[in-house]
């Protein structure tokens, strides 16, 4: 039975993507693990591999098509012996509706086994059904292996050639729970508020441009509005002198011109924030929906502005990093977001983030907190200010104002205190940072 091939979820955020470039053409051979496709998700541009091999018989989502939903067939994919003539059934499948309401699980879970690709599927004890392409089967029968107890990586859970070959067994029970799950899961409540035609009416007879939103503008209103609804945020703000490291970093700079290395500012106020999560180590966790998930690494996220958008890529391990090779790390991955070449373990994780807005001038903001984040850091600029210092006198000193967003649910008041008070003092003795 030919097979469908379906838009795949190529990050855990991505529900539809842009199906930017076909890799093969109708007739090519493809064997797992063949590119076939590039995909735009709300991130980057990836590219797709085959897990199946066999004839591109029908290419169904033409190149360029935008709001592709994670799980429509793309294409079919015919096996040994198969023509076009058996691609009827398999093109037919309707393609999911977004606009039906949520079924129940056990609904729901039946309409997924109708929708799957009908591959040969054999009964086993109790009665389930198991999906494996021929060449799987002909393989498992080889090497004596029993189909129901290896977890398919294929569509909808069909077992393919790499899944045999790799002989990963995995109980199918484990995850029977999933669609379940998935479709018992409550849609993200939209935002309220007028309609776009509403507000279109509004500017009846004013002249402006229409911009449409790209996968990655929808990804952060959605999740933004999402944090912003239901993460109980608090603030904390601290004032910080940079006059020692602004002086520690030139004479640094100076003794690593030779090795063409340069530390920016941000790179010292990253390996202080990864060091408070050290000296504070129960700040250094992200919500988990039921519980708290404390983290033992500091794994560092910092806001990269993109055009149309920002990423946050993570610096892992970023308290056992050297100032320089932080900066290096931190310059590559910046680069590579503004091209958009990140691949999602590179922007995914963490427990703490950093927004730096002080290039531009802006004395101090409140950042929204990235979930699962407990916290993140808003770094303003560096001013000249009168300030008193320790002898009581009137003096002019660098300061640069921070703002620390929490979350409540993870990290309570004097916690979150305790964590400003451990970069604070870290940036302002960077010294220490090098012991």
């Amino acid at each position: 039975m030919p097979i469908e091939v379906l838009m795949p979820a190529l990050s855990p955020t991505m529900e539809e993507g842009t199906l930017a470039k076909w890799l093969v053409k109708e007739g090519d051979t493809v064997s797992s693990g063949d590119l076939i496709a590039e995909i735009e998700t709300d991130k980057a541009t990836m590219e797709f591999e085959a897990v199946d091999e066999g004839v591109i018989g029908k290419i169904l989502i033409e190149e360029g098509s935008e709001g592709v939903k994670v799980n429509t067939p793309i294409a079919v994919l015919l096996e040994d012996g198969e023509s076009a003539d058996d691609i009827g059934t398999a093109s037919a499948a309707p393609k999911p509706d977004t606009a039906a309401p949520a079924q129940a699980p056990k609904e729901a879970e039946g309409q997924a086994e109708a929708e799957a690709p009908a591959a040969p599927a054999a009964p086993t004890k109790d009665g389930t059904r198991v999906f494996a392409s021929p060449l799987a089967r002909r393989i498992a029968a080889q090497k004596g292996l029993d189909l129901a107890q290896i977890k398919g990586s294929g569509p909808h859970g069909r077992i393919v050639k790499a899944d045999v070959e790799n002989a990963t067994a995995a109980p199918k029970a484990a995850d029977a729970g999933a669609p379940k799950a998935q479709a018992a899961a409550p849609a993200a409540a939209a935002p309220a508020g007028p309609s776009a035609d509403a507000i279109a009416k509004m500017y009846e007879g004013r002249e402006y441009e229409e911009i449409k939103l790209d996968g990655m503008r929808k990804t952060i209103a959605a999740r933004l509005t999402e944090a912003k609804q239901q993460i109980p945020h608090f603030y904390l703000r601290r004032d910080i002198k940079l006059d020692a490291l602004l002086a520690f970093r030139s004479q640094l700079n100076k003794q690593l011109e030779a090795r063409g290395v340069k530390l920016s500012v941000n790179d010292f106020i990253i390996k202080a924030c990864a060091l408070a999560l050290q000296t504070v180590p129960t700040a250094n966790a992200v919500w988990a929906g039921d519980r708290v998930l404390q983290l033992k690494p500091s794994d560092v996220a910092v806001a990269v502005a993109i055009e149309g958008g920002l990423f946050t890529p993570v610096l892992k391990d970023a308290d056992m990093k050297s100032l320089s090779a932080l900066s290096a790390e931190m310059k590559d991955l910046a680069s590579r977001a503004r091209d958009r070449k990140l691949a999602p373990h590179e922007y995914q994780g963490g427990s703490f983030a950093i927004s730096n807005l002080g290039m531009f001038g802006i004395d101090n903001f409140d950042a929204v907190i990235n979930p699962p984040h407990g916290a993140i850091l808003a770094v303003g600029a560096g001013v000249k200010k009168p300030v008193v210092n320790d002898a009581g006198e009137v003096d002019v000193a660098t300061v640069m104002s921070v703002t620390l967003s929490v979350d409540h649910r993870v990290i309570d008041g004097a916690l979150g205190a305790e964590l400003l008070t451990a970069i604070k003092d870290n940036l302002e003795n960077p010294m220490t940072m090098l012991a």
